[in-house]
């Protein structure tokens, strides 16, 4: 059994903060039953916090899902986004032609498998959209969901499965189908009305993709998706923290709004986070440029993130006046009881020994997965 021994100066465990408090990693679990008189502790300085886990990231260190399936691929992902605190990733392909999304799935399958560090599942962010809520999608690829999909979202090899869909375009038997087998629904790319989006959340929905973007609006006649996602208290809401996707007005009545727990960070993140990249290429022969800290595709869209998890956090706590604590929860907790990931999200008795030393102004100074630093 390999143990390592850790005193904290200050701790937060998902839902209380301690201080100089020892604990122990045993086999890649938190555990509190430490003698702290041994030698052999060593002294964490900073905020020790859970893990962060993201639910929506299309690329990091360079790589970009929908390029190159593969698990090299995945690897750089984490590798980079591990650089700011992420410990869980769902690697999200967007809409693309279904042998794409074949090759992703036995990259995701491979990589779990071989038991790869931080991939816990697969996000397929559409092919079954709605056209005037495409975003920067390719709307070559939107499509229908047929038996080929069906087959991919069938696997019982590739973690948490995710697909972001309009339920405009998807009948109900088809969204009853997908929860049998076990898919997380969430509603995204979506011009539904109030009605059709609370039908879909009847039958098994429980997500909202990226609120506020790619959705029907809120308006005093007719609620649209944004208001089926701040009406409804047992679906999650993922939110865009940077400045660019969502006004800060509209996400603290996001928040002010929703159930509380049922608000989460996510990045949305793409291909530059990690690097001083500045553009790449995309589909139909498109760019994506980064100006700053904002990635527009060369027809004018918004077109993900370059957005991490510890800077969705800050962002949280300093524009949105979140507190700390809330706001390292909609980063851990949140989005893994989502997933349904109860070993994640915390540093309770027992729990994956993913954390995140964070210094004083909230960036991340490393970070350890099961235990091992990476």
């Amino acid at each position: 059994m390999t143990t390592h021994l850790y005193r904290a100066s200050k701790l937060f465990d998902g839902f209380d903060f301690k201080e100089n408090i020892c604990f122990a990693v045993k086999n890649g679990k938190i555990c509190f039953d430490v003698d702290a008189r041994s030698d052999s502790i060593k002294t964490l300085s900073g905020l020790i916090v859970p893990g962060f886990v993201d639910v929506q990231v299309n690329g990091g260190g360079g790589a970009f899902f929908n390029a190159q399936q593969s698990t090299a691929c995945l690897d750089k992902m984490v590798s980079a986004h591990g650089q700011f605190g992420s410990t869980a990733l769902m690697p999200t392909l967007i809409t693309d032609k279904v042998d794409v999304m074949k090759a992703a799935a036995d990259a995701t399958a491979q990589a779990l498998a071989q038991k790869q560090r931080g991939i816990v599942g697969i996000h397929f962010e559409g092919p079954h959209l709605s056209y005037p809520k495409k975003g920067t999608h390719s709307e070559q690829y939107i499509r229908p969901i047929s038996e080929q999909e069906f087959a991919i979202y069938a696997r019982q090899d590739i973690g948490i499965k995710m697909v972001t869909l309009a339920p405009e375009t998807v009948p109900l038997d088809d969204i009853k189908r997908l929860v049998a087998l076990g898919v997380k629904v969430s509603i995204g790319h979506s011009n539904a009305d109030f009605d059709t989006a609370m039908a879909a959340l009847r039958v098994g929905a429980d997500g909202f993709t990226h609120l506020f973007n790619a959705m029907s609006a809120f308006t005093s006649r007719e609620p649209g998706v944004v208001g089926a996602a701040l009406w409804d208290d047992n679906s999650w809401c993922g939110l865009i923290v940077d400045g660019h996707h969502v006004h800060s007005a509209s996400a603290k009545l996001a928040i002010r709004t929703k159930q509380r727990g049922k608000v989460m960070l996510v990045t949305d993140a793409m291909p530059p986070v990690g690097t001083n990249d500045m553009e790449f290429d995309f589909f139909d022969g498109r760019k994506v440029i980064r100006t700053g800290d904002r990635l527009n595709s060369t027809t004018g869209e918004l077109a993900g993130s370059v957005l991490d998890m510890a800077s969705a956090v800050r962002n949280t706590v300093n524009d949105l006046e979140v507190s700390l604590g809330e706001s390292l929860r909609m980063a851990s907790l949140y989005p893994a009881q989502y997933l349904g990931l109860k070993g994640k999200g915390h540093l309770l008795q027992g729990a994956d020994a993913d954390f995140v030393v964070l210094d004083e102004q909230l960036f991340s100074q490393s970070t350890y997965i099961a235990g091992h630093q990476i």
